[in-house]
């Protein structure tokens, strides 16, 4: 049985861990109403979007000449993971990275894979490992804004429009709670025409200017919109996952706790009653 002081000093050590995990919880838990504030916000805004764009697309003759929306034999897919930039968030990462692979491997005898990774963990992962990264865009978390997830979008869109890619793949964490999160694989390029093909509703829309010019300027910020909507899943999940993962950890930690001092207790019981054994022999043994 280990002495008292190793003892103590590890319920000590223990102490300070419960100190750290429940502190990060309640960040966490701050940051994730934000976030998820701003998904949650968001999500009727982007389904609406798509909506209107599938009604212009459809009713568009020359939608199918949109560069966006061109089906070209697949021969080079880039996938587009996005993680966090931190860990402590238990599988969060773990199962983006899963997935990726998966997806690489599915793909892999028929295609050219690339790389696009948002989020420190998988630049960093996918860098180690040696894929064909095509860029890395970590600063997106530090804050979360229209702005620069505009930026990627553009250059996937761009990308995509010069035939570098011929089909681009979302890979993210979808919210739902702070405890549940989905991954998600979601065709970002070309556009999925089943939603336009299926959105037959007569909506009897105005066209100014014309049909296509809308058509040109909302595909492009309907895209847009679906990486922020994406981007603003992930944020919130991580957060989410982060609060899980450092609740579970108090909770270890206070059970180790208690174990700890319950094993404190009994030794220093022992310890007392040894001494009590100790000074008892003794003074039978100056009686006798």
């Amino acid at each position: 049985m280990p002495n008292l002081k190793e003892i103590k000093s590890r319920i000590t050590s223990v102490k300070s861990t419960i100190q750290i995990t429940s502190a990060m919880k309640m960040v966490s838990a701050a940051k994730l109403k934000k976030a998820q504030d701003a998904i949650i916000q968001l999500r009727p805004y982007s389904n609406k979007l798509t909506e209107i764009m599938s009604s212009v697309s459809s009713a568009s003759e020359d939608s199918s000449k949109n560069k966006y929306s061109e089906v070209r034999e697949v021969s080079k897919i880039l996938l587009v993971p996005i993680t966090s930039n931190r860990g402590l968030c238990g599988g969060f990462n773990a199962n983006i990275i899963k997935k990726t692979i998966e997806i690489e491997k599915e793909l892999n005898s028929r295609s050219e894979l690339t790389i696009l990774s948002i989020g420190k963990k998988s630049s960093e992962f996918f860098k180690k490992n040696k894929y064909n990264v095509h860029s890395t865009h970590d600063d997106v978390f530090q804050d979360v804004n229209y702005e620069d997830v505009s930026k990627i979008a553009e250059l996937i869109l761009n990308d995509f429009a010069n035939e570098k890619f011929d089909k681009v793949i979302l890979v993210y964490n979808q919210f739902k709670n702070a405890a549940t999160q989905i991954v998600m694989q979601e065709d970002f390029l070309p556009l999925n025409k089943t939603q336009s093909e299926n959105s037959q509703e007569a909506v009897d829309y105005i066209y100014e200017p014309g049909k296509d010019e809308i058509l040109n300027e909302l595909i492009p910020k309907s895209l847009k919109t679906q990486l922020f909507k994406a981007i603003l899943d992930s944020n919130a999940s991580e957060h989410g996952a982060r609060m899980t993962a450092m609740h579970k950890a108090t909770d270890n930690a206070t059970e180790l706790k208690n174990e700890l001092t319950l094993s404190y207790n009994k030794a220093r019981q022992a310890a007392i009653t040894g001494e009590i054994l100790e000074i008892v022999g003794g003074a039978e043994a100056l009686n006798g």
